[in-house]
Parts: C-alpha cells; sequence; structure tokens
C-alpha cells in the first residue's frame, strides 16, 4: 500500500490547522483584526476612567492622582503630566508614602519639555537632593547649563551623566560643546568625535568638531568639515567663511571665492555675516587681480554700511588700480610680473643712461632690490634700486637694511621707491647718505612714462 498521499494530505491538513490558529489568534476568534495598540489604548483609559472616579470621590487620592500622572508621562502628554506632578508635590508633605523623588523629577522634566527651563531647573535641583548620581537630572541640568551659558556648570553635570551612561550620544554632545567653549579642546574634540561617528549628519557637533580642529591647528581636517557644512542652512554660512579663510591663508584662491559665493547664496543669513563674506570675497578677488569683481562687491558693502571695517578706503584704492595697470601689477601680480615690471622701471629710470642690471635679489611679498650699473654721458656708478610693494608707511628698518645692502654690493647710490609714503624718521636717516626716496607721486609718474614709453 502506498502511503504516500495519505503522508501529504495529513501534512496539508496540519498546515491548515496552523493557519487558523493564527487567524483566530490575531483577530480575537471573531474574525476581526483588533491590534496590541488598541488594547492598551482601552487599558489606558480604563485605568485613567477608573482614577477619575476615585478623585470624583476623594480628591487627596495620590495613588489614583500618581496613576494619571504616570499615564500622561509615560504618553508624553507633558501639559496633563506636569499639572498633574504639581498636584502631588503638594500633596507631598502630608502624605510621606509619596515618592518625591519621582514626582520632583518628572514635573521637572514634563516643565523641560514644555519649555519653561526655569521651573524644570529648580525642579531637578531639588530632585538632585534625593540623588545626585540619576542620570537623567545630571543630563538635564546639564542641558539648561549650557544654554544658560554656564558652560563650567554644563561640563560638571554632563561629565557625571557621560560616567552614568557613556553610550548617551546627546550628553557627549553637549558636553563636547561645554569644552569646546571652556578652550578644553582636545577634550572637546574627542566627545565630539564619538557623536558624529554615530551620527554622521550631526550639523551643530560637526561645525563645533571643524572648529576645535581648527583652534588646534589642524586646519586640513576642520576644511573638510566646514566644506561638507557649506549648504546648510543653519551652519552653511559660517561654515562658509571658515572654510574661504582657511583657503585663503592656504592661497587657495579659487577655492576660498567659491567658499564665499556659496556661503553668499543663502537666503536667511544675518546682515553682518552677508556683509563679511561679501568683504572677504572681495579680498580674494584682488589677489587674482580680478579688480573690477572685488570693487562691485566693495560698493555693495559700502551702500549698506559706510563705515565698515576700511572698505572706503579699498574702495579707493580698488579704483585707482582698476584705471592703472602697471600699479596693479607692482602691488598685486605675483613677484615673477612684479620684477619684471621693476626692471623696466630700473631701466628707464635715469633719462639718457645706459642701464646694465647685475643681479636681482626678491623677499617674497615685500620687496624686490635690483643691482644696476648705470652710465650716462657725465656719469658712472653702480646703483641699488629697492622697490617695496606697500601702499602704507616705509619706516626706518627698511631703509637701515637698504643703506646695508648698499655696503655690501659696493654701490655708489640707493634708491628706495614704493607705493605708499615714508615716516618721518627714514625720511631723517637718509638727510646724509646716498639714498633717494620716491614715493606713490614719483612711482606713479615713472609708470606714466613706461606707459608713453610702451606705446610709442
Amino acid at each position: 500500500m502506498n502511503l504516500f498521499p495519505l503522508l501529504i494530505a495529513g501534512i496539508a491538513v496540519l498546515l491548515l490547522s496552523l493557519v487558523a490558529v493564527m487567524i483566530f489568534t490575531r483577530t480575537g476568534g471573531d474574525g476581526e483584526e483588533k491590534p496590541a495598540k488598541k488594547k492598551k489604548t482601552k487599558n489606558r483609559d480604563q485605568q485613567i476612567r477608573e482614577a477619575n472616579k476615585r478623585l470624583a470621590s476623594n480628591p487627596k487620592d495620590h495613588e489614583a492622582l500618581s496613576t494619571i500622572a504616570d499615564i500622561y508621562f509615560n504618553d508624553q502628554e507633558w501639559e496633563k503630566a506636569h499639572r498633574s506632578y504639581a498636584m502631588l508635590i503638594e500633596m507631598a508633605s502630608s502624605h510621606p508614602e509619596i515618592d518625591e523623588k519621582t514626582v520632583n523629577l518628572r514635573y521637572a522634566l514634563s516643565a523641560y519639555h514644555l519649555g519653561m527651563m526655569e521651573e524644570a531647573y529648580k525642579g531637578l535641583l531639588l530632585a538632585r537632593t534625593f540623588d545626585s548620581e540619576l542620570f537623567e537630572i545630571n543630563y538635564h541640568l546639564g542641558v539648561i547649563e549650557y544654554k544658560r551659558k554656564n558652560y563650567e556648570k554644563s561640563a560638571g553635570y554632563l561629565n557625571n551623566a557621560v560616567k552614568t551612561n557613556p553610550e548617551h550620544l546627546d550628553s557627549n554632545k553637549y558636553l563636547g560643546l561645554s569644552l569646546f567653549r571652556l578652550k578644553r579642546l582636545n577634550d572637546s574634540v574627542t566627545k565630539l568625535r564619538t557623536v558624529v561617528t554615530e551620527r554622521p549628519d550631526e550639523k551643530e557637533s560637526l561645525y563645533f568638531l571643524a572648529q576645535g580642529y581648527y583652534e588646534l591647528g589642524q586646519s586640513d581636517k576642520s576644511v573638510k568639515i566646514f566644506e561638507q557644512l557649506r549648504p546648510d542652512p543653519v551652519f552653511g554660512p559660517h561654515a562658509a567663511i571658515m572654510a574661504g579663510s582657511i583657503h585663503l591663508k592656504m592661497e587657495q584662491l579659487d577655492k576660498a571665492q567659491m567658499d564665499f559665493e556659496i556661503g553668499l547664496r543663502h537666503e536667511k543669513i544675518k546682515p553682518e555675516l552677508r556683509l563679511e563674506l561679501k568683504y572677504r570675497l572681495a579680498a580674494a578677488l584682488m589677489k587674482q587681480q580680478l579688480v573690477s569683481d572685488a570693487l562691485a562687491h566693495l560698493q555693495d558693502i559700502y551702500k549698506a554700511n559706510p563705515d565698515y571695517k576700511d572698505v572706503a578706503a579699498q574702495i579707493k584704492r580698488s579704483s585707482e588700480l582698476s584705471q592703472n595697470e602697471h600699479l596693479q601689477t607692482y602691488l598685486m601680480a605675483n613677484d615673477a610680473d612684479f620684477v619684471a615690471l621693476c626692471r623696466r622701471l630700473s631701466a628707464m629710470f635715469f633719462r639718457n643712461a645706459n642701464t646694465k642690471i647685475t643681479d636681482i635679489q626678491v623677499r617674497k611679498g615685500e620687496y624686490a632690490d635690483i643691482l644696476a650699473e648705470v652710465e650716462t654721458s657725465t656719469w658712472a656708478d653702480i646703483v641699488l634700486f629697492r622697490f617695496v610693494r606697500t601702499t602704507g608707511v616705509v619706516g626706518e628698518f627698511v631703509l637701515r637694511d637698504l643703506h646695508s645692502r648698499i655696503k655690501e654690493t659696493k654701490a655708489g647710490r640707493g634708491f628706495c621707491i614704493c607705493a605708499g609714503s615714508f615716516s618721518e624718521t627714514a625720511q631723517s636717516f637718509v638727510e646724509a647718505r646716498f639714498i633717494d626716496l620716491v614715493d606713490k607721486p614719483g612711482l606713479l609718474k615713472s609708470m606714466q612714462r613706461l606707459s608713453r614709453k610702451t606705446r610709442m
């Protein structure tokens, strides 16, 4: 006899029975699905009704009130919970069986979630007299103290919270932020790094982690985070200005320009921050010799606030630079172009002279020394020209250094040329020495002669 068909039939019957049992269990036996949540809600509502009945007959029934308060607290109905625990606190003096620690703590936490920080603070301090090591107390006190800018206190509370619960990320976050404010940067970075490892999109922690790296001199790490934060509507403008400033210091001018431009794209940005972004963008553009673009941003700043930093002076300078290509090269171009201009100015410094350049020394960003043999129909000599790249005041120190170089090179004369002016002490120093001073008006005249000669 073949038993296989009977075996298959038995398995099928067993499976159908199991399915029926599962359906019966889920539906409560009547074919209608009744989720566990509904049953829980029914129990909750029933508990509240029963507790209210007891309170109706005895308003001082603290057990009934405690039942209601706990239900509201667990369901995060903070306003009702707050009101209920307030009533329990009033009863506590005449009912020693009330758990004052729990009641005060939950009253304070309800107030905290309602934004009633002063009330929450007082309640938490009272609850702390019962248990100073409880995590919830130390954490929430720490956050409140941080928001009050009491960073020493917040760090103390939050340090206790982290000791109790090292994995709690918000405790680590606010502890890291407090430590940053206290300039305990290494400890701050450690805590904030813990947070962003688990929460890569935690923007506030990322921003202050980047700030911590920056202040520790780790610009390479900080700039990567600032770049990541540039699009963020809250931290983006500040991150953009930080990233741009770092790139500006690194002479990565195209990146700096992009950073500042991204920052300015934000719609919600404080007026003073917008002005600073424009100011630094203008600086980045000037360094790239994009004078007209820089001038446009400076003029925007001037319209909004004529007294903002040195904008008025920069507009005057930029306007002049935009109209004088040689002056622009003298002050802003790379060293190679600057030296090339200085060679041409040296060659035509003396009219009807034969000038042979024999040596060039450059101190990056400061000046170029050009040594030349000059011969005219009446005299011949070795001359040292120092071209100083500044629009400010040249002091005595530069002239003393030039005098030493003249002796060293055995030059007969020296000329110090700048796009600014010379201090009184500098002028006094050269009175009895073979050094002539050429200030901005004299330099501009030489540049005009060079322009005329170029056009011929």
